[in-house]
Order: C-alpha cells, then structure tokens, then sequence
C-alpha cells in the first residue's frame, strides 16, 4: 500500500477540501472536493444484456482506486462506461464534479479523462519520439513532453529512435502509460496493464504507476494481479455480478477477495 499520499476518503472519512477556507472563515464553508470520477447506480448493457446493475463508485482527485473481482464481473464494461466507450443505459456519469452522461471519448479527453485499454494503444510502425510528437497535436508543447515523459521512463529515451512495435511487451506498455502522462491528465483509467507480461515486469510497472500517482493523477485501475494492484492503491473496490460489493481500504477487500474469486473462505 503507498504510504507517500495522504488518505482522503473511506468510510468513516471526509473526502479532501477543492479549496483552503478564507482567512478566518470558519472550516465549514470550505466546499468538499468533487470526485475525480463518480459513477452512480450506474447501469449498462451490450444489447439486452445488462451488465452492470447499479454500480455506484467514486476515484477521490489525487487517489488511485484499484477495482477488482472475478472475471465477468463488469470492470471493464465499468471502464468503458467512464471512458466514454459505453453510454450507460441509466444513471449518472460525473468527471469532477460535471454530470458527463452520453459524453464521446473525445469530449471526457478534453475534460481531463486518459484510458489505457487492454492491448495498449500505440502506433507500432512509429518511433517512440514519433509517438510521443502526437501528443503535441492537444497543443502540448514537445519539450514539456520529452521532459516529463523521459523523467519517468529513462528506458524509452534509450529506446526514442527505435521502432514501438519492436520495443518487448513491458516497453510498449510504458510507451503507452508515457502516451497518457503526456497529456496531463486528471484521470487516468487503466484497464489491465499487466496482460501478457511477466511479473518481474509487471512490478516495474507498477512502480511507475506509483510514481504517477504520486504526480497527483487519479488513477482508476482494473488488473488481475491483485496484490500488485493494492500495493499502489489509497482504496479497493470489490466488484461482483455487475456490482460493487465493497470498497474500503485495500487490506480490508483483501481479505474479501478469495471469497469473491473462489468462493471460499474469506
């Protein structure tokens, strides 16, 4: 579990202060914080069949949020839906505190939403450095991407003049999380980072994944690996049957998760 970032919420917790009370205001005008993302009996479908059935979830600014559960249990339909990939069939979508219901990719992209599905996402026949240049197309300036990105994966400015689709599998996955950063964004939703890719480099990643958190990104992550993903997480959700059944601190779900896979003791 990261002890680098304060906690923020949870049960029993108040959710972080957007703005410091004016000089001798009292602390109880100070306006709670808008979540980063909060989904709200949220339900969704592929045809006629409903996949997720009311999930309520929220990513406090500044905080990753690791969501877990058996497969078919609707994290990635979750995903999708606050990515703009899925238009939830009911319910509330809100991107900082913005109600976002029916909004396309490219609008949550403006409103500071990133998303790394399954399978990465960069152009193989690319450079790194000419993957890298299409971030600037937002109006971010190259240097700033160079500077930033290379900061925190030294490996890609060794590989910046080789081919991605060449790169192994764990360099193209940090290609793609370099894509992301890129774009500073407020949200960064990850859908499986570690798929295909051996431990040893799984834990690298996730180390990065820490050191951007850190950055102050929120960070909604969905990944097999579960102790991988509640070492950098601030809280766990437990997903189950197209639902949340629990979120709390990561060693609390923890302890839920082999019921939740298995079907054993807790």
């Amino acid at each position: 579990m990261s002890a680098s970032r304060p906690r923020t919420w949870g049960r029993g917790a108040r959710m972080p202060l957007e703005t410091a009370a004016p000089a001798g205001a009292p602390a109880a005008t100070a306006a709670p914080a808008k979540p980063a993302l909060e989904l709200i009996d949220v339900r969704a479908s592929y045809g006629r069949i409903e996949v997720l059935h009311g999930v309520d979830l929220a990513v406090p600014r500044g905080s990753v949020v690791a969501l877990l559960g058996p497969n078919g249990a609707g994290k990635t339909t979750t995903i999708r839906v606050a990515s703009g990939l899925l238009k939830p069939d009911s319910g509330c979508l809100h991107i900082a505190g913005k109600h976002l219901n029916g909004a396309s990719p490219e609008d949550l992209s403006r409103a500071g939403v990133c998303t790394i599905p399954e399978g990465r996402g960069i152009f193989p026949n690319l450079t790194v450095l000419e993957n890298l240049e299409l971030i600037t197309y937002a109006g971010v300036r190259f240097s700033d991407v160079r500077e930033r990105v290379f900061g925190l994966f030294p490996r890609l400015e060794e590989r910046r003049k080789q081919l991605a689709g060449t790169l192994s599998g764990g360099e193209q996955q940090m290609l793609a999380l370099a894509r992301a950063v890129a774009t500073d964004p407020g949200l960064l939703l990850l859908d499986e980072i570690s798929m295909g890719l051996a431990p040893k480099i799984v834990e690298e990643l996730y180390r990065i994944v820490g050191d951007i958190a850190k950055t102050g990104v929120a960070i909604l992550l969905v990944e097999q690996f579960a102790a991988m993903a509640l070492s950098v997480a601030d809280f766990a959700a437990l997903m189950v049957q197209g639902k949340v059944r629990t979120v709390g601190e990561p060693a609390d779900v923890e302890r839920q998760l082999q019921h939740a896979y298995f079907g054993g003791a807790a």
